[in-house]
């Protein structure tokens, strides 16, 4: 089934009967099938509570003012070279000195394609954080980075980067889908983000909506923020 009407998504996204589609919960320890199976973002009911708990306790120590101010420094001192400080400057934050291996990880993150280079990535990461900040770092890569390439492509001079922020999370956001199993029925459904954004803008749903939000809102955009300040000026 396919959902487009802002509404319904809405009513689906609050509804517990909808879960996200099972992953495999047999990955050998330190692998990214075991990465997948031990996050919020894949996991229902209680250890989805408590997983998720553990990423906004994370985060209530990062102030998205500062990292929006690190992301722009960073992105001037790379002359606009941005790729990459998103996960850089959240890492810093967050105690992860090296991200090199988030982007390998990340991969296969969403989608659940393994690879040797994957498995091997999220075993690095795995020497250098605990969960909570790789769950944070794999989950904000592609959507960030994302969410300013789009912004980039509209960008103006003169633009005011928050309004162009929001503009882009409504109406070219970075996931355009959200697939939901149906705990009844068994059928899946997809959501198409797009769709229902554009029916009601000022009320998107690109970083969730009831019983799943996106736990980092606020320091998602901040660091959006900051590299599109370094970049267009």
């Amino acid at each position: 089934m396919l959902i487009t009407r802002h509404a319904e998504a809405e009513a689906l996204l609050a509804d517990t009967r909808y879960v996200p589609p099972p992953v495999r919960q047999d990955g050998a320890e330190g692998t990214l099938a075991w990465l997948r199976a031990h996050v919020s973002r894949f996991s229902t009911g209680e250890p989805h509570a408590e997983r998720r708990r553990a990423l906004t306790d994370l985060l209530d120590g990062v102030d998205p003012a500062k990292l929006r101010e690190q992301a722009r420094a960073m992105t001037e001192r790379r002359r606009g070279d941005w790729r990459g400080v998103p996960t850089e400057v959240l890492g810093t934050a967050l105690g992860v000195a090296d991200t090199s291996a988030v982007p390998a990880a990340a991969a296969g993150y969403l989608s659940g394609e393994e690879s040797p280079r994957a498995d091997a990535a999220v075993a690095e990461l795995l020497e250098r954080a605990g969960l909570p900040a790789i769950t944070l770092l794999l989950q904000g890569y592609a959507a960030t980075e994302g969410l300013i390439d789009n912004a980039l492509e509209r960008a103006r001079t003169g633009d005011d980067v928050d309004a162009l922020l929001l503009e882009t999370l409504a109406w070219h956001p970075p996931l355009t889908l959200t697939r939901r199993l149906d705990t009844l029925t068994g059928d899946e459904v997809t959501i198409d983000l797009v769709s229902a954004n554009r029916e009601a803008p000022h009320d998107h749903l690109t970083f969730g909506h009831g019983v799943r939000p996106c736990p980092a809102p606020a320091h998602a955009l901040a660091l959006a923020a900051g590299v599109l300040e370094g970049v267009l000026g």
